[in-house]
């Protein structure tokens, strides 16, 4: 007999629950956690945890507070929201496909207990407040407000979930829709609730403390407030709720009247010290209670943030934010410092400078929360002989916070000036730069042979002279040879010798396009020359058929028959698609004539190698010549230079 661990033994008992938890000593190295559809946010202070659920994929994540993954459940159908039990044991999550809501250990992740909703519309979402765990059901016209109480025993035969709690004395037929639910930890017992899914704007206030809900203020869906919600938030130390992240609707004798707004937002949390944490398009502010300023700003990209909660120690903001790839889901990110203020931080230096002349950079640092007087500002300079930074003198900021400062560069090209601000107990470290081209001199840098035509395969030796530098004196030597076929190669770096001269050697087989660099220092300017140097074809013909050489005059000729057909066999070096020129002339009247039909050119084989058959004349006492060339472009390429061949003389007897 084998036993089975708890693990799957819970997996059996609750059905398609999958577990996987991760060693807590192994979260720092876990990947942050990544869902396709947000399906819920909670954080957990007692177990410093979140929970992060994923509609589409049917999963609740366990993460660290830095985001690290610890664990999932899986098997959660279509989960749509999250809460945390007051205590930190339990997750609820909310699974409207299946109707059901899963109770998971916050440590183990082990599934307790999954409950059945007797509705084949929801529940939708979920909170935990006055010990029990209240959810939203319904659909557009028929919405209510349903409880699970935990301490109930299923096996006792008593149901621990009841439907139809939300309160229609006073409300009319109560909420229609799936209502949005929230709870603050500094009121326990205080539900707030608001319709979804209508142009409306009804909300309310319940009183759940005695595990039955009580109206404490309500708002019938008269468009006077807000016009449709979708978010609602419980403000802490007032009698207040937090609409769609912006409105601010004061409640008292059981109703709801306007009492401010934050600038335009679309969603937001409250903390328990009363900070607004707000989406606002790409980016997430933080506010102080009635500000009209943001305290902090997180820029997030054009990606949008699809839920956020803040740490219940308010230290952090967690936040699912999505990515501008199209169907790439959303990441949990962490945002920290939240309380601190963001200040502002610009550097202002010229576009270009004289090296070794004095400029000077200005700037301003200004923050939404009053600066301490006589702040100081950290100034490093990044240039060519001080990549990692120079530190210059640090520089006061005035009352108005502008600020200015003095410098010499010593080194040209891209200086730049980085200010810092490091902080202080109410606003975060800031960085800002700018960058300044300055000047550096020209300096002389020449190659030889620019222009030389050279036999075939000859090595012939480049020079490059560098004239006058500050530090660098290496130069580097490039060969690039015509054709697509062959890449730029460096042939040579090194440091010029005394003589400021360094030589490659080239093996000119092709045309090639020979480059010097010198890539500059802090106080002389790069420079790149280019010499071309020329590189003629290897070209032969071979003459058959012939029955002997001699002389007619001074020049010697190759003597056929009258009705012989001369071949002549011609030798070149091989490109793809290359072509030989053959030119044929003949002696009349004391001058040679070119031939009808000459010049024509003939492809070379793959062995470099062009056979041409002249034809037999006829006719005795016939002189010729002909020569094989190859021309560039013409030829069918322009690797080589014009190369022309030597003259095969030919004579025709009886």
């Amino acid at each position: 007999m084998r036993s089975i661990s708890t693990a799957t033994a819970l997996a059996v008992l609750f059905g398609s629950a999958a577990l996987s938890l991760g060693a807590a000593g192994a979260a720092s190295a876990a990947p942050a956690a990544h869902v396709t559809s947000p399906g819920g946010l909670a954080v957990d202070g007692p177990a410093q945890r979140v929970f992060v659920g994923d509609s589409t994929n049917g999963t609740v994540t366990a993460t660290d507070y830095s985001g690290a993954v610890l664990g999932s459940v899986a098997g959660v159908t279509g989960v749509s929201d999250l809460a945390v039990s007051d205590d930190g044991s339990t997750v609820y999550a909310a699974a409207p496909q299946i109707h059901e809501i899963w109770a998971i250990d916050a440590t183990t992740l082990a599934v307790k207990a999954r409950y059945t909703v007797a509705t084949n519309t929801g529940p939708r979402y979920v909170a935990f407040s006055g010990g029990k765990v209240w959810f939203s059901y319904g659909d557009q016209w028929d919405g209510d407000l349903g409880s699970v109480d935990p301490s109930v025993d299923p096996a006792s035969g008593t149901d621990p979930v009841s439907l139809e709690q939300f309160p229609t004395e006073g409300t009319s037929v109560g909420i229609w829709g799936q209502a949005l639910l929230d709870t603050d930890p500094t009121q326990p017992g205080i539900l707030g609730v608001a319709e979804t899914g209508l142009s409306t704007d009804s909300m309310a206030v319940l009183d759940v403390s005695s595990g039955k809900a009580a109206l404490v203020a309500w708002h019938n869906g008269d468009y006077s407030l807000n016009n449709g919600i979708g978010d609602i938030d419980l403000v802490p130390g007032g009698k207040q709720v937090l609409v769609n992240g912006r409105d601010r609707d004061a409640y008292a004798d059981g109703a709801f009247k306007a009492a401010g707004s934050y600038p335009s937002g679309q969603f937001a949390d409250v903390a328990a010290n009363g900070l607004v944490a707000q989406v606002n398009g790409g980016k997430i502010m933080t506010y102080q209670p009635n500000a009209t300023l943001p305290l902090r700003t997180y820029d997030e990209g054009t990606a949008g943030t699809a839920d956020l909660a803040w740490a219940p120690d308010d230290s952090r903001i967690f936040a699912l934010v999505g990515s501008s790839a199209q169907d790439a889901g959303y990441t949990l990110k962490v945002l920290t410092g939240p309380a601190l203020n963001n200040p502002t931080l610009t550097v202002n230096a010229p576009a270009s400078a004289t090296r070794a002349k004095q400029l000077t950079v200005t700037g301003r640092l200004s923050a939404t929360v009053p600066l301490p007087a006589g702040v100081k500002l950290q100034v490093t300079r990044v240039d060519l002989d001080s990549p990692s930074g120079k530190a210059l003198p640090a520089v006061t900021v005035r009352t108005d916070g502008t600020y200015s400062f003095t410098d010499t560069p010593p080194a040209g090209g891209t200086v730049t000036y980085k200010v810092t601000y490091a902080g202080d107990a109410a606003h975060s470290a800031v960085t800002a730069s700018d960058k300044v081209d300055v000047s550096r001199a020209t300096t002389s840098l020449s190659l030889n042979n620019n222009g030389k035509v050279y036999s075939y395969g000859a090595d012939v030796k480049f020079t490059a002279h560098l004239g006058t530098t500050y530090k660098n004196r290496t130069v580097e030597i490039w060969a690039n040879p015509y054709g697509g076929d062959k890449p730029n190669k460096l042939l040579k770096s090194g440091k010029v010798d005394s003589h400021g001269n360094i030589s490659a050697t080239v093996d000119m087989t092709r045309d090639t396009d020979v480059t010097a660099v010198f890539k500059g220092d802090s106080r002389y300017k790069p420079r790149t020359v280019k010499s071309t140097g020329y590189a003629k074809v290897k070209t032969s013909t071979a003459v058959t058929k012939y029955y002997k050489t001699a002389k007619i005059g001074s020049t010697t000729y190759y003597w056929f028959h009258k009705n012989t057909d001369p071949l002549l066999t011609t030798t070149m070096t091989y490109y793809p698609g290359r072509k030989q020129r053959m030119d044929l002339q003949v002696y009349y009247g004391g001058k040679w004539y070119t031939a009808d039909g000459s010049p024509e050119y003939f492809k070379l084989a793959s062995n470099g190698k062009s056979a041409v058959s002249l034809g037999a004349p006829g006719t005795s006492g016939i002189k010729a010549r002909m020569r094989s060339s190859y021309i560039n472009n013409s030829s069918g390429d322009n690797v080589n230079t014009t190369t022309y061949g030597s003259w095969k003389y030919l004579y025709f007897s009886n």
